[in-house]
């Protein structure tokens, strides 16, 4: 049965798909028209071809999903040291007072500058591309979890000390489900940050399989197609990826009347 929760969902992407929808408009226009004869650019007939072809023998679905596996490696080793640090962080005064000064001074370097050393210590190949991913997931997952946990009201402490909560309990029923908002947060900021960086990584790392190999070999051969149907799979993934992230938030947090995610 269709809610009204579920209409305004479809009304949302109906919105969302608006803009992308009339950019691919104009892109058909533009050579169906004849506005432009440039060899940088490229019908999108072109590139419906070169994605079937790149479909058909394979290439696309294995680059695909050799950047999707580096992806969730990156991603899920990154969430899940960054959510136990952001714990300890933010249970322990001691503990922020030794770490939090240097965790905040390392969060401002910028994360493409931690290649060189990345790239010394774990070579060039995906054991290097996966702690380079983490790297990109680990900080907002840490600092959204960490301001999620001293954000929690006292009075939900002080109700937690009058039933006699042991510290795990309290943990466990009253602090990370008061925090939950802060540490969906961080883990929706990691999934969008590690896909970006997955291409990062396969920019400037030893590329070899991968959808940032399919863009470098587009880009050093001229193949505009090719070039173009890496874009818009980046872009295709990441909108799909954000919509996952938001739905599965909107599910778990519907219990405290709270549904943060935007289609």
């Amino acid at each position: 049965m269709t809610t009204n929760a579920d209409l305004r969902r479809v009304r949302q992407l109906l919105r969302g798909a608006a803009l992308p929808a009339l950019l691919f408009a104009i892109w058909w226009a533009v050579f169906r028209f004849g506005w432009t004869d440039t060899v940088m650019f490229v019908p999108i007939e072109k590139v419906w071809e070169t994605a079937v072809r790149l479909s058909g023998n394979g290439y696309l679905w294995t680059s695909l999903g050799a950047s999707l596996a580096r992806d969730l490696a990156g991603f899920t080793l990154g969430s899940t040291v960054g959510f136990a640090v952001g714990i300890a962080l933010g249970l322990s005064r001691l503990l922020e007072n030794l770490v939090g000064p240097t965790l905040h001074t390392i969060k401002q370097i910028s994360l493409f500058a931690w290649i060189p050393l990345i790239s010394v210590w774990f070579g060039l190949g995906d054991t290097a591309k996966v702690v380079f991913l983490s790297l990109a997931a680990f900080f907002p997952v840490v600092l959204n979890t960490f301001e999620g946990i001293r954000s929690v009201p006292r009075e939900l402490i002080e109700v937690g000390r009058v039933f006699a909560l042991s510290p795990v309990q309290m943990l466990r029923r009253v602090v990370l489900p008061a925090a939950l908002p802060s540490i969906f947060n961080g883990v929706h900021l990691a999934l969008i940050y590690a896909w970006l960086a997955t291409l990062g990584a396969e920019y400037l790392l030893t590329s070899g399989i991968g959808i940032g190999n399919l863009l470098t070999d587009g880009r050093e051969h001229l193949w505009m197609d090719q070039v173009l149907l890496g874009i818009v799979i980046v872009g295709a993934v990441g909108f799909v990826l954000n919509f996952i992230a938001n739905h599965i938030e909107g599910r778990l947090l519907r219990w405290r009347g709270t549904s943060t995610g935007q289609y």
